[in-house]
């Protein structure tokens, strides 16, 4: 059976300045297929499917759907032609509810009614297997509900051909899965799909085909059962590149971190964390799995010295002194002078200690601006330390000059991780430092936390998947509802048994607890 082609691009190109976004690239989709684009960070990948939705408009090319050649020329005109793109961060107004969010801006002749909108998002809903409640507000939401929002709210404007920027990079496995489960139902309904991901096992496990870019360039596309893991890594970085994590034996480990008996609440008065309490070493990696939204964030928060704690202690035995040191006493700024870092990847990367019309060395210098002994600013050393980040990391950017915000999202992170891990900390607290990096970039991080670990630092080590966790930590802590629910040696540990002890409650233990009495 002769395929359709639903989307075709030819010899698009995209220059920002001097820089090279994309360069006559060719690409098509075909109707009831999901498409994978593949590639290193700063690739191009987002601004090509920017061109496609019409927030960028190309410098050379054409593109056509349904075999048409069209103008886009805002995502207005995207929508005219049934083109819709789910952001990686949301566009919602909080405030509203679901269906209030899916119907504004839609302007389709008819008298509005908030009834009409309600039922037809149900009918959107139970066609594809969504699981949404129009009547529910935005900031109510989980990460997973408000992304069903925006996939509801393209299919709403009659969207055929979809796009989803790292759709998953935010959702549990059991979310992902849900997610893939749509857009099966959403390709057999004849839509077709296009995923940005840098998680090749997604790509495999959901995707038709795979086109593979490489510095601005369309490298080529295969098609996703006759492909591997290592073969699309080679085509992204252009050689062979070994995917091991190397995890080297603990030595010399000392008690640095002392976390005893932590209650935290959240502005509402929620507990967010009860009785959590362990001990991270200097030349280990701790991981800490769980669900998202298990009390990570405010965990990692505490230590850091950013979240109060309602009862508890933490304590830090410091190097430079031998003492312990009541973390409680000092300021967030005394805690990090002390070489406790921080290194948080949040979904908004620019919140988070970076500014965005700042170029690399200014970032680079947030950390150590304090420490100048005169009213000038020495930017000589941050510069040569900002290089050896964009060296080590690979960062793509035109030069050390540029602005924070020209960057793509995975090369921001780079600049926001490599900046803690260059401070020499003591103990490194790394949340997701791989959310939204492509593999090859990923590794390297692992590697460079290996390192840390090597040089006497205590790593506390946030991530989502689970194979990483198993292959690069020491010992595993399973947080579940802000409760310790168990501790595990990674080199023992399974995939299986982690996963028991992140949906292991505090009711079901004392139900067990209840039957021995």
């Amino acid at each position: 059976m002769e395929k359709t082609v639903a989307l075709e691009l030819k010899n698009i190109s995209k220059f920002f300045g001097k820089v090279i976004a994309n360069n006559k690239i060719n690409l098509s989709l075909y109707k009831g297929e999901i498409l994978s684009i593949l590639g290193e960070n700063g690739c191009g990948k987002t601004t090509l499917m920017n061109m496609i939705s019409g927030i960028y408009f190309p410098d050379e090319g054409q593109i056509f759907v349904d075999g048409k050649e069209v103008v886009i020329k805002s995502p207005l005109d995207a929508f005219h032609y049934k083109i819709g793109m789910i952001h990686q961060h949301f566009k919602l107004v909080d405030v509203f509810t679901a269906a209030q969010n899916i119907v504004l801006g839609v302007n389709d002749g008819s008298k509005y009614s908030i009834k009409s909108v309600n039922a037809k998002v149900k009918e959107i809903a139970d066609k594809y297997g969504f699981h949404i409640d129009p009547k529910k507000k935005i900031y109510d939401m989980s990460v997973s509900e408000k992304q069903t929002v925006e996939i509801v709210k393209v299919l709403y404007r009659g969207a055929d051909i979809l796009i989803l920027d790292e759709p998953t990079a935010v959702l549990t496995p059991s979310e992902t899965e849900k997610l893939f489960s749509v857009l099966r139902r959403m390709k057999e309904d004849g839509k077709s799909i296009i995923i940005i991901t840098h998680k090749l096992h997604e790509v495999l496990a959901v995707s038709d085909r795979v086109a593979v870019l490489r510095k601005g360039e369309n490298v080529g596309s295969v098609v996703t059962s006759e492909t591997s893991e290592s073969q699309l890594t080679e085509m992204m970085v252009g050689k062979k590149v070994e995917l091991n994590i190397e995890r080297s034996q603990p030595e010399n480990t000392v008690d640095r971190l002392f976390v005893e008996h932590v209650d935290c609440m959240d502005r509402e008065g929620v507990k967010v964390l009860d009785d959590v309490s362990f001990i991270a070493r200097s030349g280990e990696i701790l991981g800490i799995a769980g669900i998202a939204g298990s009390g990570q964030r405010e965990l990692l928060e505490a230590i850091a010295g950013l979240q109060k704690l309602k009862n508890g202690k933490i304590s830090y035995l410091d190097p430079a002194t031998g003492k312990m040191e009541n973390l409680q006493d000092k300021t967030p700024l005394q805690i990090r002078e002390m070489g406790v870092r921080l290194s948080f990847v949040p979904e908004d990367r620019l919140g988070m200690g970076l500014v965005g019309n700042m170029d690399l060395v200014d970032n680079v210098m947030l950390r150590s601006y304090r420490k100048g002994k005169t009213p000038f600013l020495n930017r000589k050393d941050p510069g040569k330390l900002t290089n050896e980040i964009v060296s080590s990391l690979e960062v793509v950017t035109p030069n050390v000059h540029t602005p924070v915000r020209r960057l793509s999202g995975g090369n921001v992170q780079k600049v926001l991780v490599g900046r803690e891990i260059a401070s020499e900390p003591k103990v490194l607290m790394a949340a997701y430092p791989v959310r939204g990096l492509d593999i090859n970039s990923s590794y390297l991080i692992y590697n460079l936390l290996n390192d840390q670990k090597k040089r006497g630092t205590a790593v506390i080590f946030v991530g989502e998947d689970l194979d990483v966790l198993i292959s690069l930590c020491d010992r595993i802590l399973v947080i579940g509802s802000g409760r310790i629910t168990g501790e595990v040696n990674g080199r023992e540990t399974s995939k299986e048994e982690i996963g028991r002890l992140m949906t292991k409650t505090v009711a079901t233990e004392s139900k067990k607890e209840e039957s021995h009495e």
